[in-house]
This record gives structure tokens, sequence and C-alpha cells, in this order.
């Protein structure tokens, strides 16, 4: 049947900050759902707390709510508007948990709200553990003996009838929160107790722990006419125990026989049907035994957009978000169009004729001396996805993708050739663990000691042994007799030039000239959904080593935006939003758009956001191949974070364009000897600094400089490895860390201005005029990141002196760098006097903060100045009423063994926002005294 007629308004939930668990993919989500319902002519109204997203833009929702996820936020959304439905699945756990405390409260009866794409009984049987596991009994779906325990002492009761090994699950919580396995006696009881009091109704499941056994997602849509969809099955390279956020995992599933995925199929469809009758998408968890019987455990059933349909989504092409809403407000499977094909139905389930590979993103070294062990509580910040024509074409390039100075998975010299150290490795799995696997099986650990340690399938094991085995026979030959085949077969098997250059020993810009010189190039494959049985009509593409080049290219002048690659902590959503709006801006312009970046919960790599999306890691040699492919006007490279600004000097080198600030502009703001120049020439005070390059000249340069210092590398982001130092013995131990962690690297140790206020301004400039879009006055003294820092938008307490300082400033370091779009300027202030801690010619973190504070979209505005329009052009009309607060948001809760000290290296993974009218709400009043004098959270 087509929507249903009494829909007319929806109210669509978001998931408020990001945290571990529940990030960017949210994001993803709700825009979808939202422009979906908007091209049915149904008024959108949007509630988040995250205004570094999308979904809070007035180009996605009609109303767009930044506040509170809050019953009373929802209670003035219906007093304001006139809302039919609610559609809570799109926000995780969070927007769920939200709709079900309205429920209680009886509010979407009082106000007339439908509840679309779930129901409550939905809802509170799939978290309610004990309900969920007689449902599954009544249905005949195993799972693992499990009971629930409200109290210590029925805790103790279960372990006692269980034995051990034994899962600890908390009721109510995201990502895996408050979850172990626990192998001794001794550990259960402060587990137990953790988890009871991390559960909003003090509740855990505890399950017979199935280690070893193999785990696999399945996502499904189901219309109100009862259609179910599989749209993608998932399988995990880790096994039972491991998050499947924290896992490593594959699409399609590769080592499941037929007959076991129709088992899976049939069960997934039951459980579906079993919780409710509503329409909408669901993910849902299994167990299979590891051997010929491949026994079938259901694990949990999620009846919402969940982490994986992001990344079900980016794989298969099929926008499940986008049909979900849909079905959510009437609409059968097969009413609605393929989105990518056009003209086969949504009914048609997605066949893939590649492989995908999801790999996590750890941040562990900002949070020293924590537990890295990986298990049933999810700690990972982002993640990265390769495509290509095999499992080991998409490992590698998904190994390209993840920024930690590897070239992909061996082949760089950096293996561990310790046996000792691989084998604890293996049995303690953490960041390395892919990496740990590779050197064990080239070191000659037997297959039984790994796949006893890791529980690892050993078809993924011999995988890896392939490449080991291909790199062995190359490394017999030199560039100048390489036989043809071999180099096909390296490229083909996902190996990039530098990995090749290592084995044979030479320059990876001669195995470049080598693979041209023998017609071996890099060709671009359509995700198209269908296997190529269908003309897919959305230029959504990957590359391979094949024959056929699918991507045809215009002659319409055309701009690349460099993705920001995988989320970490300081370098988040809010890059990628910024990509969104450089796209959509570009488009305005008249240019044909190329979008490249790797990371699938982002709206970057949705499908309709650029004319064209490079689904490929945001690594050299990906990227100038696409643009040798393109041949586009230039490179957008300052909205991406520092993942793109890190490809400007060899972009420079090879003569492409950077558009917008020049390569030297952005590089002078990086030296900090000539930038210090720059402020020198023009009378701007800075803090006495230095430049070392090791612990010795560290050492005499403290001297001169005396403490305490700020240490910090140069070339990074998100304050990585800078830490406030007082006395020699402390330096010299944190210069040589950082040389350690980093390689050749300039450190700078600036005199750190002990008690100063710190500020920061945001200016569009383009090369000649600037534009101040906003200041902002941290309220934690100068010492704390800015990332980690409340701050208000405008200044609560600086006076027009020091105001006038920091315009000034702000005006001469934008032209003098010949900025052309964004910069950020970060200021200490210390008796009235302005000093300039650092200038950034880029997109930063607090710009999609201030767009959303004065309702001006601001980085729209950069992109087309970076394409040669004026500052001058633009009306600028901001809403300045009253104050915006920036609120810092940690995951500390992952990390309970880590110091919750702040200091100048970020740890927050998101951020929200609160505005007040004026400086005697209790809200600012009550965080200004907690924060103003305090340097721990």
């Amino acid at each position: 049947m087509p929507k249903k007629s009494s829909i007319k308004s929806v109210l669509i939930i978001g998931s408020g900050p990001i945290v571990i668990g529940q990030a960017c993919e949210f994001d993803y989500a709700g825009s979808q759902a939202a422009r979906s319902l908007r091209e049915e002519g149904i008024e959108v109204t949007l509630i988040n707390s995250n205004p570094a997203t999308i979904m809070t833009d007035k180009v996605v929702a009609d109303n767009v709510y930044l506040q509170p996820l809050e019953p009373e936020s929802i209670i003035q959304i219906l007093e304001n508007h006139k809302i039919d439905a609610v559609l809570p699945t799109m926000g995780g756990q969070t927007a769920l948990n939200l709709a079900i405390k309205c429920e209680e409260m009886g509010i979407w009866e009082q106000y007339g709200v439908e509840m679309v794409g779930v129901d409550i009984a939905a809802i509170e049987i799939t978290e309610n553990r004990e309900a969920f596991r007689n449902l599954m009994g009544e249905i005949d779906i195993p799972m693992a003996p499990q009971a629930t325990a409200k109290s210590f002492l029925e805790g103790k009761e279960v372990a006692q009838e269980f034995g051990f090994p034994l899962c600890i699950r908390p009721s109510y919580t995201l990502g895996g929160a408050g979850a172990s396995i626990v192998h001794d006696p001794e550990e259960f009881d402060k587990l137990l107790e953790r988890g009871l009091q991390l559960s909003p109704i003090h509740e855990v499941m505890i399950d017979k722990a199935l280690i070893g056994w193999k785990e696999y997602e399945l996502e499904l849509l189901r219309d109100a006419n009862d259609n179910v969809v599989i749209i993608c099955s998932i399988e995990n390279f880790d096994p039972i125990g491991i998050h499947t956020g924290d896992s490593i995992t594959v699409a399609p599933a590769m080592t499941l026989s037929d007959k076991t995925f129709q088992r899976l199929r049939d069960m997934a469809i039951k459980m579906m049907r079993s919780i409710g009758n509503f329409a909408g998408g669901c993910n849902v968890q299994f167990a299979v035994s590891p051997d010929e019987n491949e026994d079938i455990i259901a694990i949990e059933i999620n009846p919402r957009v969940s982490r994986s349909s992001a990344l079900a989504s980016k794989a298969t092409g099929y926008p499940i978000a986008k049909i979900a809403s849909k079905l959510a407000i009437g609409y059968h499977l097969d009413e609605l169009k393929n989105q990518i094909t056009k003209t086969t139905s949504a009914l048609f389930e997605p066949t893939l004729d590649y492989v995908i590979v999801k790999i996590p993103r750890w941040n562990f070294n900002k949070f020293p001396g924590t537990n890295r062990e990986l298990g049933l509580q999810m700690k990972s910040v982002g993640e990265v996805m390769g495509i290509g024509r095999s499992f080991q074409e998409a490992l590698q390039k998904a190994c390209q993708s993840l920024e930690i100075n590897r070239n992909g998975l061996g082949a760089d010299g950096k293996e561990l050739t310790s046996q000792n150290e691989i084998l604890h490795s293996l049995e303690h799995p953490s960041w390395n663990r892919l990496f740990h696997i590779y050197d064990a099986i080239k070191l000659g650990i037997p297959f039984k000691t790994i796949v006893d340690k890791t529980k690892i399938d050993i078809w993924f094991l011999k995988q890896i042994e392939d490449l080991i085995k291909l790199e062995r026979k190359i490394e017999k030959f030199h560039l100048g007799n390489l036989p043809k085949e071999l180099l096909f077969e390296a490229k083909q098997k996902g190996y990039a030039d530098r990995q090749i250059a290592h084995l044979v020993r030479c320059l990876e810009s001669e195995v470049y000239t080598k693979r041209t010189e023998f017609g071996i190039n890099r060709v671009y494959k359509l995700v198209d959904t269908c296997a190529a049985e269908f003309e897919a009509k959305t230029p959504y593409y990957y590359s391979t080593f094949e024959y056929e080049n699918e991507s045809v290219v215009t002659d319409k002048k055309k701009v690349v935006v460099l993705g920001s690659g995988p989320n970490r902590i300081g370098q988040g959503i809010e890059f990628d939003y910024s990509c969104v709006h450089g796209v959509l801006a570009a488009k305005e312009m008249g240019y044909e758009t190329i979008m490249i970046n790797c990371n699938p919960e982002t709206v970057s790599t949705d499908f309709d956001t650029a004319d064209k999306l490079y689904f490929e890691p945001v690594f050299w040699e990906h990227i100038y191949d696409i643009i040798k492919h393109e041949k586009p006007e230039g490179v957008i490279v300052q909205l991406g974070g520092q993942t793109a600004l890190k490809l400007a000097e060899k972009l420079e080198r090879f003569g492409i364009k950077i558009i917008g600030t020049s390569f030297e502009a952005l590089d002078l703001a990086e030296d900090r000897g000539r930038f210090s120049k720059l402020l020198e020439k023009n009378n701007i005070p800075f803090p006495k600094y230095g430049i070392v390059e090791s612990a010795e000249q560290a050492l005499e340069l403290a001297d001169d400089l005396g403490f305490p210092l700020l240490v910090r590398p140069s070339y990074v982001l998100g304050g990585q490895k800078m830490k406030i130092v007082i006395n020699k013995e402390e330096l010299e131990h944190h210069v040589v860390d950082i040389i350690n962690e980093m390689g050749a690297n300039q450190i700078l140790l600036d005199h750190f201005i002990g008690g100063a206020i710190e500020a920061e301004a945001d200016a569009i400039c383009d090369g000649k005029d600037v534009y101040i879009i906003g200041i902002m006055q941290h309220i934690e003294p100068a010492g704390i990141h800015s990332g980690d820092s409340y701050a208000v938008l405008p200044p609560y307490n600086l006076g027009d002196f020091v105001m006038t300082q920091i315009e000034d400033i702000t005006n001469k370091i934008a032209v003098e760098l010949k900025t052309v779009g964004l910069i950020n300027i970060q200021f200490a202030i210390k008796d009235d006097k302005v000093y300039v801690i650092e200038a950034n010619p880029r997109a930063s973190r607090t710009v999609p903060f201030i767009a959303k504070a004065y309702d001006e979209p601001y980085v729209n505005y950069a992109t087309k100045v970076m394409l040669g329009a004026k500052v001058k052009d633009f009306n600028f009309n901001p809403k300045k009423e009253g104050y915006a607060v920036k609120i810092p948001v940690f995951s500390y809760e992952k990390f309970p063994d880590v110091k919750k000290e702040l200091g100048p290296e970020m740890k927050s993974t998101g951020e929200g926002i609160r505005f007040i009218k004026n400086l005697k709400d209790p809200f600012f009043t009550k965080i200004y005294s907690e924060r103003n004098m305090h340097l721990s959270k």
C-alpha cells in the first residue's frame, strides 16, 4: 500500500554526542531518513544535541532542535508542532531509550503521536534479557544457557549453577558497556558488581560463554505486508568474545556453508516476526560452532538501525535507513525502487561480486595505562572499509586506510619477530592483532597453535599465508627482472606500490613507473547491488586491477574533495560535516564533485552526496590514480582534517592544484620557526619557543625557555603527544617517548603561560578580506586541549580591549598567510595581553558548532571562496541571541582503569551544544564553578 495518509509530519530522534559504541553512523542514518521522508512531502522535525552533524542542518530537516535529548525537549517540540509520528530507530540506543521514557510518561498518547519503525513491545522484549530468552524458547530458537540476576547474590547462584567461563552483560547499555567474559571466579565478584551498577535497571544477563564460536550478523528489512529481505550477511573475523564493533568483519560471509546460511536466514526472519508487528530494519547476531555441525545459537536482535546497518548499506549500496523510513510510513518493499539501479524493486536482495573488509580504529595511545585487551566491551573509536575483488585485496586496502603508519598488511619491515611477544599478543588480542597474526605465520608458528590461541577460522589464516608466499616469490627478484605476471598478481591482491618497493628494494615511484610500462593500471568498478545483472545508475566506485573500467569520465569541470578517513579522537565527525558542505557548495558553483573517503559510517560516503564517490583509502597511490583518471580542476584538502592535509605536500610536488589556501601557507603555519618570524614581523605576541630534534637539544633549550614547558610534535591533530612538563626529568622522558612513537619529527617547546585564559577565533578569508565567523572563550584555563574544554560563544568576560586585539591579530594572520578559505587561531590571554598559540588555515573542529549556533552555512561560504568567490559576495546574517555552550563528551566508562585528568592532549570523543539566554543561567553557573579552576573531569 502507499504511505499512510494520516502521517504528514514526523519527529526523528538523533543519537546525541559521539561516544564509543554510538558514532557518526547514526548521523548517516538520520540524514538519510530525513531526506527520504521529505521526498514524500512529509514535514520532518529533528532533535539532536550534537552540533557536528549533517542531520541537524536545514538542508536535511524542516525544523531542527539542537536540544538535550530529554522528555522536556520532546514536550517543547510537541507544543510547537503538530507531530503525527515519531521515528526513534535512527538514533541508536539513546533514541530508543528516550522513546521508551516518553511512552512511560504518557507523552506520545497525550499528544496523539504514533510510534513508527518499531514498537515499544519490540524494544522491551529485546532489551529485557529474560523475556527475550523465554520468547526464543517459545519459537524454538536455541540460545546459550543464561539467566538474569538483579542482585549480587542471584549472580553468585547463577555462576555456581553454570560454571566458568561465563559472560556478563548488563541490560539496557550501549556498545557492550560493562560486558565481560570471566574465566576466574576471583574476577567474577568485581565484574558482576560493576555490571549491576552500569545497568540502568540494576540487572545483568549471565551466559555460558561460547568460547571459540564464530560470529555472524544479518541485516534485515521488513514491510507492513510481512515481506522480509536479507540485505547483507556479515562474518566476524574474530570469534565470539570480542565485541562486533571491535572485530574485523567481512561481507559477504566467507566461511559459512550455504545450508547453514539458509538456516540463519530462516531463524533471523522468525526472530524478527516474533518480537513485534512493525515495519523497519533489524540486525540479528548469531554464534555458529566451529565444527562440521555448524550448530547455531542466537545472541541478540536489535529492532533498529544499528552500527552494522551503515556498514551493510555501504557494502551493498542498499540504503537501509532510507528504505526503512519509507517502510515506517506504510510503503511496501515491492512499491519502492532500488536506489542504485532505479529499475529493480527494493524487494530485490543485493548480490555482491566483490568483498568488503571492515577494520576498527582504536585510540589507546590517548589513554596510557589502560587495559588494551579486546573483549565484549567496545573500545574502538572509528572504522575503515576496503572493497576489493577478493578478500585479500579488500584486506590490504582496509589496512592502507587505517592511518597507523603501515603501508598495508606486511611488506613494510615493521614485523614483530619475538616469538614470545607474538604468542602473548595472539592470546590477548589488541589493536594490532591482525598484524601479529601475519607475523606469527611469517615466523613459522604452526597454524594449530595460532587457531588454538585466536579461535580464528583457518580459512582466513590460509589467505594471509598465501600473501606471505607471494611476498617470498617477489623478494627473489629486483625491479628490473620482476615478471609482469607476478607484479600483476601482487596488485590484484591489494599490495601498494610502497609494499612492492620494499620487497624489491627500490622506490615507490619506480614501481609505479614499472607497472605503468607493463600496462598494469587501476580500473574502477561500480557498486551496483546486483553483480552487474542490471545497469547501475549511481556512480559509486571501488578500484581493482582488471581490464574493464566502469568509471566514465565526463567533460565537466570537476573538483575532488579528500575525506577525513576513520574517526579518531581529535579528528571526528566535524570534518565529515565540512567535507559534505564542501561538496554541496562546489555543486552549487557548477562543479562535478568527486568524494574520496574510506569511512563507512559517514554522510560523505553516502552514494548520493557527491556526483561521484570513490570508496578508496585516503592513501597517496589511490588518490593519485583517481586524479589521473578524472583530471579535476584541483583538490580540496582543507576540509578533511590532518588526513587530507598530509597529502598536500605530495599534491604540490606532482603539480596538482590545491584549491584554496596553498601548500606553502599550510606548511608555513605548521613550521613553527617560519610562523614565529611572521608573527615577529607583524608585532604579534607569542610564547617563547624553540625547536628540537633530540632529548639533548631539549634539555639545553629548557635552560633558556624556563619551565613549565608545553612539548608537542609538529604536524599532528587533537593535541597528539602534547604534554606540559615542569622539570628536566619529565622533559627528557616525554621527548624520548615522542621520538620512539613518531620517528623523525620536529618537536616544539613553548614556554607555557600559566593561569592564562584561552580563546579561539575562526574566520573566512579570500586572501584579502577577512570575516570572523566566531570567537569562543574556554571556561577552563589554558593547558586543557580546546577539544576537551567547555567553550562559550560569544566570549563571556573578555573586555573590549582584548576582543579588539583578537580581531586585529586574526585579520593580520589570515592575510599574511594568504589564506583562501577557513582559518582557526588559538590564543592565550594574560594580564589583558593576547598571545598567539597557533594558527591553522583549514577547517577546524569548532566550525560546525559556530555554524549551528549562528545558523549560517560557513563551510559552504568558505568553499565558494576557495573556488573563486569573494568574502564581500556574501550577506552574513548570524542569529546572535544569547550564548551557545560547547560541551565536551568523554567515553571514560570504556577505560575504567585510566586516570581521568585532562591536559593538552585531547581525550573527548564528541560534543554537545546548549543554548542559554544569559550568564545567570543555572547550567552556566554550575559548569563555570565546577570547571573554571579544575583540570580534571
